[in-house]
């Protein structure tokens, strides 16, 4: 009687230091999470504003602010970096602007005032680059620098020099062709003012339509680059929810195997042909008895094999692009998780006598086999998703055309 009261103490105190022990463990995660978002959003160093801008006064504004522990020159990202030496080229235009004076004082005031802007448009682009970066945060730090670096540059077309002008209509009339189409009247336009600039000089009215025509030429390149992105979110997101459908099948075939039952019987053999090996036969078992819970699992992991070498023969024909967004990678990306998913759905149609004459699989290796040719077989679907991220990428950048009269885009414009 002693011995099991001091072994059912012994039980009660050990249950009690468990939980208490769970208890302890549970607050520390508690405090580690609380201390790293109090780390993240407190900053004792940094002043705090009471706007959003203020005129910064370091020499350079691309660079960043001396943060504990943060440097300007640590992001490490391609285009990061470009965007980088960009912005520090229009701040030495703009402090080379700043060296020029207006005679007229209400010009004067107006060109400080842009030149205000200009600062407050690359402190912008240079806070978006040298930002925390964060997941799924890379696409609007990037669309906010651009945007910021590309308003820049046309706020000092508006005040560089004469001479600068006409030097730089040559580079508008460029961006003006590649992203306008040629009857576009503003197109026109400067294609005519461009001309007649090189030989008789800029009029007064000239230095507003070209920054106009470059403005649109830039928010037709923003429209372009739109497009790559969204078929990039849109080939992101497809790719996650089909492959949480395999996911779903292989989980439903682990736990419920008899339901998705993959196994063949054929005629003349002593054992169950199934994905993952031979089972041998039972006389008191009905065929669903022999499918085992990693039937579903082997049968996709063959279809992501073949998959996997219809992406390595894909390689030699993509081309590089100077999109941002990866678009190929995504469209890569998407046949791994459909050919676990059509090398699934192709066995399972062979088990249910669907294909005519493929019945009855005598082994293993050959349903593993045609798992394999199924998840090949999914670049029959997605060749029309390549198709389409390839005609979207050589519409960047690539001159517009004009819509043909019988166009139907025409009638119905």
């Amino acid at each position: 009687m002693l011995e099991v009261e001091m072994t059912n103490g012994k039980a009660f105190k050990g249950g009690e230091s468990s939980k208490e022990a769970r208890r302890n463990i549970f607050l520390f995660i508690l405090l580690w999470a609380a201390s790293l978002m109090l780390s993240r959003t407190s900053k004792p160093n940094q002043p705090k504003r009471d706007h959003l801008y203020e005129p910064s006064r370091r020499k350079n504004v691309a660079q960043l602010s001396k943060f504990p522990g943060t440097l300007f020159r640590t992001h490490k990202t391609a285009w990061r970096e470009r965007a980088a030496a960009r912005i520090l080229h229009l701040e030495q235009q703009a402090d080379r602007e700043r060296c020029r004076a207006a005679k007229d004082r209400a010009e004067q005031c107006q060109r400080e005032r842009t030149l205000e802007g200009i600062t407050r448009q690359l402190e912008e682009a240079g806070s978006a680059i040298s930002a925390r970066r964060r997941l799924f945060a890379g696409a609007a730090a990037l669309e906010r620098t651009w945007a910021n670096v590309r308003a820049t540059d046309v706020m000092l077309l508006r005040l560089c020099s004469k001479e600068d002008l006409v030097g730089r209509s040559t580079d508008v009339l460029s961006q003006v062709e590649r992203h306008l189409r040629p009857g576009d009247p503003l197109r026109v336009k400067v294609e005519a003012v461009a001309e007649r600039m090189e030989l008789k000089g800029p009029l007064p009215g000239d230095r507003n339509l070209l920054a106009l025509a470059l403005s649109a030429s830039y928010d037709a390149l923003d429209a372009e680059f739109s497009r790559v992105r969204s078929l990039s979110i849109i080939l992101r997101i497809a790719t996650v929810f089909v492959l949480l459908g395999a996911g779903g099948l292989a989980a439903w075939g682990w736990y419920c195997p008899d339901s998705l039952n993959m196994c063949f019987l054929p005629e003349g053999k002593n054992f169950a042909a199934c994905p993952s090996g031979e089972v041998p036969l039972d006389p008191n078992n009905v065929p669903s008895d022999y499918a085992q819970n990693i039937d579903v699992l082997v049968s996709e992991s063959a279809g992501l094999a073949g998959a996997a070498l219809t992406v390595i023969s894909s390689l030699p024909r993509i081309q590089g692009t100077s999109s941002p967004y990866m678009l190929p990678l995504s469209a890569a990306l998407l046949k791994f998780p459909t050919g676990a998913l059509t090398a699934f759905v192709g066995v399972l149609l062979i088990r249910g006598a669907f294909i005519p004459g493929l019945s009855d699989l005598d082994s293993s290796p050959q349903i593993v086999a045609w798992a394999v040719v199924f998840g090949t077989s999914q670049h029959l679907v997605t060749r029309f998703v390549d198709a389409r991220a390839r005609e979207t990428l050589s519409d960047v950048g690539r001159p517009p055309t004009d819509p043909e009269p019988g166009d139907p885009k025409t009638l119905k414009t």
